[in-house]
């Protein structure tokens, strides 16, 4: 199989037919439903379906470019990783993430978006990258910080805010010194 990028733990690779399944149960969870609500599968058929697009997507090198994530020790699929082009502003790209709940809150999901920034800098060629948060996601929050992403604005009104409390911007520039 080939891979887009790896991590110490992680690698990140295409979709493949098989996944539709397991990319439907992780995105099952509340959790996962709570932060990301318009992320959810009806079926297994339809998370086949998106599986399919997101890897005609990688084939292609265009976005949105959205990676199933495996264990490297066990090639478990646990998440998903994306970067696209931000709703109404091409010129700005987003960073998403998404970890199974068996395996949240051991660092997984820092390391994941540290080897995506990394990637997305160096095969898209972006200056800056943004993460979206809706408020209230403190975990979200942390691995973005972690990762150097800063706060730059609170945004209201947002079609990506269920709740109407606010979307928390971080944004990080992947070329210091404005190279």
């Amino acid at each position: 199989m080939e891979y887009v990028f790896e991590t110490g733990r992680l690698r990140a690779r295409a979709f493949v037919p098989g996944d539709a399944e397991r990319l439907y149960e992780i995105h099952l969870d509340e959790e996962v439903k709570k932060w990301f609500p318009n992320e959810s599968y009806l079926d297994a058929q339809e998370a086949g379906e998106a599986a399919a697009f997101f890897a005609d997507c990688v084939k292609a090198g265009r976005l949105p470019c959205v990676l199933a994530v495996e264990l490297k020790r066990t090639g478990e699929l646990i998440g998903d990783a994306g970067i696209n082009e931000a709703d109404g502003k091409p010129e700005e790209i987003e960073v998403g993430y998404v970890i199974c709940r068996e395996l949240r809150g051991q660092g997984y999901a820092t390391e994941l978006l540290g080897g995506l920034t990394e990637y997305a800098a160096s095969a898209f060629g972006v200056k800056s990258l943004f993460g979206r948060v809706v408020k209230g996601n403190g975990a979200s929050v942390r691995v973005l910080e972690k990762n150097g992403y800063g706060f730059v604005a609170e945004e209201s009104g947002a079609e990506d805010d269920p709740y109407g409390h606010g979307v928390l911007v971080y944004m990080k520039n992947t070329r210091p010194n404005g190279a």
